[in-house]
C-alpha cells in the first residue's frame, strides 16, 4: 500500500501527515472522512489533552473560568434591602473573619467591568458603604437574584472579590405552579 505526505489539515500544527493512498481522493487530492468526526476536530482536542494545566488556564480569560477559582467565597440571595433604598449589604461573619477591621477600598469584578465599592469594616455591622448601589444599578440586580463573591485577593490595604451573578428567574412551569398557588390537594412539585 502506498503512503503519501500531506501538509496537515490544521492551521495549529504544520507538520506533515502520512496518508494511505487509498484514503486520499484522487480529485481534490484531500483526506476522505474516515472518522466520525474532522480531523481537525480530532487534533484540537488531543492537543488541548497534551498541554499543561497551567498553560490551558493562562491562556483564559479570568472571566471565562465558569467554577469557583479560590476557596474562599460567600454567597447571598438579594432581599428588597440589598437592591432597593437604602441599598444596605452587611456582609456575613464567615467572610469578615478573613477581612481586615479597617474600612478600606474593594473591587467587585463581573463580566470584565470593576466597581470600586467601600469596606466598611471597623464597625459592629461590616458592611459595603453606599457605592454598593452603582453595582446593582448597573447591573440591574432584584429581589431574589443571587450572588457569588469570589476572594480574589485581600491585603490590609486592597480587597478584590469575582462576582457571580445568577438571575433569580424561576422556570415557567415552576412559576405557572406558584401562581396558581399550589394547595394541599394539589401540591407544586420539583422533578
Amino acid at each position: 500500500m502506498n503512503s503519501r505526505v500531506m501538509s496537515n489539515p490544521s492551521p495549529m500544527d504544520s507538520r506533515p501527515v502520512t496518508v494511505k493512498e487509498e484514503f486520499i481522493n484522487e480529485e481534490t487530492h484531500k483526506m476522505e472522512q474516515i472518522l466520525p468526526q474532522p480531523m481537525e476536530q480530532c487534533h484540537v482536542e488531543k492537543q488541548k489533552s497534551q498541554l499543561p494545566a497551567e498553560l490551558e488556564a493562562d491562556k483564559l480569560e479570568e472571566d471565562d473560568i465558569p467554577y469557583l477559582t479560590s476557596t474562599t467565597f460567600f454567597d447571598v440571595v438579594l432581599a428588597k434591602s440589598h437592591v432597593h433604598p437604602t441599598y444596605h449589604f452587611q456582609l456575613p461573619v464567615k467572610i469578615v473573619r478573613e477581612l481586615p477591621n479597617t474600612a478600606l477600598s474593594v473591587v467587585l469584578r463581573y463580566n470584565r467591568t470593576n466597581w470600586n465599592v467601600g469596606y466598611v469594616g471597623n464597625c459592629n455591622n461590616p458592611r459595603f458603604d453606599s457605592k454598593w448601589r452603582k453595582f446593582v444599578v448597573d447591573n440591574d440586580l432584584e429581589v431574589g437574584d443571587a450572588c457569588v463573591f469570589e476572594l480574589m485577593e485581600r491585603s490590609d490595604t486592597n480587597i478584590r472579590f469575582k462576582v457571580h451573578i445568577l438571575r433569580g428567574e424561576l422556570p415557567p412551569e415552576l412559576q405557572a405552579a406558584i401562581d396558581s398557588r399550589g394547595t394541599e390537594d394539589d401540591p407544586i412539585e420539583l422533578d
